[in-house]
């Protein structure tokens, strides 16, 4: 009977775990068309995007089915199921999130170290009069990628080197786009976009100051004589700027007639409801993060332990939602899900508003229909690293939970009366199981150092962003559709 039972919770777990990762592949190709550019584009690069994105994807949601697998050996009452008696069978369920947390992180090196590089300069090195000149794109990858990032390392060291360099990189990344993604994505929600029929008059009278300053400029030379340079400078100026303002009336002509900007106008309301959902969800990220950096910077050992301490002592606000949703199934699984897919979520929206920078210069723009190539491998490739410092985030919103998810264990208080408790810090060894996600957070104590500051930071950036954000006026209804650099020929495919 226990047989059939766990092959029946087997074949259920499979059949979830396909549906999921459907959805995930069904939202990265719809996600990586809604950006890529319709003139710029290439079959090896879109579906690199595309398996990189469901990659970051799935390996962020090994953390909620992490939590759940050692949870759901045990039953409300803290006794361990039937099939999960055994102490064999457990262990070969622990190897298995062991093994899939070791795949993808080894997917995601492979793809930060080779194959992203790869395609990025297979792209970068296209002849554009012979397109079939493989072998020449082929050294270049060669040479760029393997002889400066493989032919350098040595073994195992150079290994765990790049694993610890590649997750201080994405809590950089998460310090950098996250937090400014977690305030701007909601304050966006709540403000909307400007009026489109304000916006067209507001061209308009732009449009006829320009030309008025046009024709200003030409009557000084209607007599023959040459215009200054200065003069010829500022007609240029004009005249581009004239382009760009047409550009943007039929860019708002085409808006004002779109059902979808009349559907976004109908569902104002929601979009205020969601703004404010998010609002509140962010606040509590940062709640619950400064009471436990608080915490550890009150009961831990100091940097000689990387402010590393059991259990929490201060009365963390998700901690105990999640607990308090335990005896509800599967609230607590749902919640934990939706924050580790909101905490990537927020990232993408703070790529896409931020732009892809190294330092102060501007590399790439974020731009429905208009991403390069380039700047969606970047994107992908921010994303994989942001995913390495996902679960060491989540775990300091949540420590007790992530630690041991939803498990109990039984209290002997007198003669055959036993009563349940919460798994933490202070149960038995054999009562409870740790996750495997906690056993690969702390296994450095530098590394949890240098992220318990990294936590600080993100505070601190997030209240930044929250005041930009706050002091920045509505976006534009065709906000990043028309920029000063772009041909009229991509503007043409873009309207078609």
């Amino acid at each position: 009977m226990a047989a059939q039972s766990l092959l029946a919770e087997s074949v259920l777990g499979w059949s979830i775990f396909t549906f999921i990762l459907l959805v995930i592949l069904a939202f990265c190709w719809i996600y990586i068309r809604k950006f890529q550019s319709r003139q710029e584009s290439e079959v090896i690069s879109t579906i690199t995007a595309i398996c990189a994105l469901a990659i970051a994807l799935i390996t962020s949601a090994l953390l909620p089915v992490d939590i759940f697998l050692v949870s759901f050996m045990k039953y409300p009452n803290g006794t361990y199921k039937e099939w999960a008696a055994n102490n064999e069978t457990r262990g070969q369920i622990e190897d298995t999130v062991l093994y899939g947390y070791y795949t993808l992180y080894s997917i995601i090196l492979f793809c930060v170290f080779l194959w992203i590089p790869f395609v990025y300069f297979y792209y970068e090195e296209r002849d554009d009069d012979n397109m079939n000149k493989c072998s020449v794109r082929m050294h270049n990858f060669f040479f760029y990628t393997l002889q400066r990032r493989i032919l350098r390392c040595n073994g195992l060291p150079a290994l765990s080197f790049s694993i610890s360099s590649l997750t201080l990189i994405g809590m950089l990344a998460v310090i950098t786009y996250t937090a400014y993604g977690m305030s701007v994505l909601p304050l966006n929600l709540i403000k909307g976009t400007r009026s489109v029929a304000y916006e067209r008059l507001e061209n308009t009278e732009d449009i006829d100051d320009v030309e008025h300053q046009i024709e200003n400029l030409k009557s000084k030379c209607k007599d023959g004589r040459p215009l200054s340079s200065r003069d010829r400078n500022n007609l240029q100026e004009l005249e581009g700027k004239l382009q760009v303002l047409r550009r943007r009336g039929r860019h708002l002509e085409i808006a004002e007639r779109n059902c979808c900007t009349k559907v976004g106008s109908a569902l104002r309301p929601l979009k205020i409801l969601m703004g404010i959902f998010f609002v509140m969800v962010a606040l509590l990220f940062i709640v619950a993060l400064f009471i436990s950096n608080l915490d550890k910077a009150l009961h831990s050992a100091g940097i000689s332990s990387g402010f590393i301490i059991f259990g929490t002592n201060l009365t963390n606000p998700l901690n105990e939602l999640l607990l308090a949703l335990q005896p509800v199934f599967p609230l607590d699984y749902i919640l934990i899900t939706v924050i580790t897919m909101y905490f990537v979520l927020t990232s993408m929206a703070g790529i896409r508003n931020m732009g892809i920078w190294f330092f102060w210069i501007r590399l790439y723009k974020i731009r429905p229909k208009r991403t390069r190539p380039q700047a969606l491998l970047f994107l992908c490739m921010i994303l994989l690293l942001i995913v390495l410092h996902t679960s060491y985030m989540i775990y300091s919103l949540a420590p007790q939970y992530v630690m041991y998810g939803s498990q109990k264990y039984l209290v002997q208080v007198r003669k055959n009366v036993s009563i349940s408790m919460i798994c933490d810090a202070d149960a038995p060894e054999d009562q409870c199981t740790v996750t495997r996600s906690y056993l690969f957070l702390h296994k450095f104590w530098f590394f949890s150092t240098i992220y318990y500051f990294g936590n600080w930071a993100f505070i601190g950036a997030f209240l930044i962003g929250l005041v930009v954000s706050c002091c920045r006026g509505k976006k534009s209804v065709i906000e990043g559709e028309v920029e000063a650099d772009d041909s009229d020929i991509s503007d043409d495919e873009y309207m078609h």
